[in-house]
């Protein structure tokens, strides 16, 4: 679905190295113990948590017992969140892992079996509920005085429209009409990112999509606006925690 992405896995062993990403990545411990280092320390799962992991924070997954560990988790763009937000911060879980049973309810629709389908207005009042959720548990506050939310969403827009070739910080502070350092600040507030690394994110969506359809990583690599080969993977494996033939691998459903 557009600006979100749902997965179902079991992992033995080390799953993810340390990645980050910029997108929420919330998901619930089926069964066994997920542990995974964030925001300096090692948090561990049980089954019924609910994990809220904040964009572009750092952070790996490996089992925490030898019998491994079965998850889903629900990938979403803060975007998302800011239509129903409306400029408020970003809301922020401290120490990614609740038993805040609002959450555990907010999440049930999302965090459904990856294969079931989900419409369209079902979806629209789940990441609803999902927001307002988030900001009641964080009690996130109102947008700060001199935030200039409508700035930060068109440099969103202008970064989508370009994200294939290299974009230049006066052109962005040209289509938003504020200099660089205060919309640099502004964006991370209500995207939780970087404008460049946004920027790259949407250069890996792009280059995950060629490399289903069969695409060669060479290609994709030049497709997608990246220097060659070498350049993408270092930023896939910092994103996604693995290179790209083993993401691939997985996606596949090949052992």
């Amino acid at each position: 679905m557009e600006g979100i992405e749902r997965i179902g896995a079991f992992f033995e062993g080390k799953a993810y190295a340390l990645h980050r990403h910029d997108t929420y990545a919330i998901g619930r411990t089926l069964a066994g113990v997920q542990t995974f280092n964030y925001r300096r320390g090692m948090r561990h799962s049980l089954p019924g948590h609910t994990m809220v992991l904040h964009p572009d924070e750092p952070h790996d997954g490996q089992a925490g017992t030898g019998e491994g560990f079965h998850y889903r988790m629900v990938y979403i763009e803060p975007a998302l969140f800011q239509d129903v937000l409306g400029g408020r911060a970003l809301p922020f879980i401290e120490g990614g892992v609740t038993t805040d049973v609002r959450l555990s309810m907010a999440t049930e629709t999302l965090l459904q079996q990856p294969s079931h389908r989900i419409e369209p207005l079902e979806r629209h009042d789940a990441l609803a509920e999902l927001a307002l959720a988030l900001a009641a548990v964080s009690r996130t506050p109102s947008p700060r005085a001199g935030g200039d939310f409508a700035s930060a969403r068109l440099a969103r827009d202008y970064l989508h429209a370009h994200s294939q070739r290299v974009v230049t910080l006066e052109e962005i502070e040209t289509a938003t009409g504020r200099d660089r350092w205060s919309l640099s600040r502004d964006f991370r507030t209500f995207y939780g990112t970087s404008p460049y690394r946004y920027l790259t994110m949407r250069r890996l969506d792009a280059a995950r999509a060629m490399m289903l359809r069969g695409v060669t990583l060479t290609d994709v690599a030049a497709a997608v606006g990246f220097a060659d080969q070498s350049h993408m993977t270092r930023h896939f494996t910092k994103t996604y925690g693995m290179p790209p033939a083993r993401w691939l691998q997985i996606a596949k459903g090949v052992r």
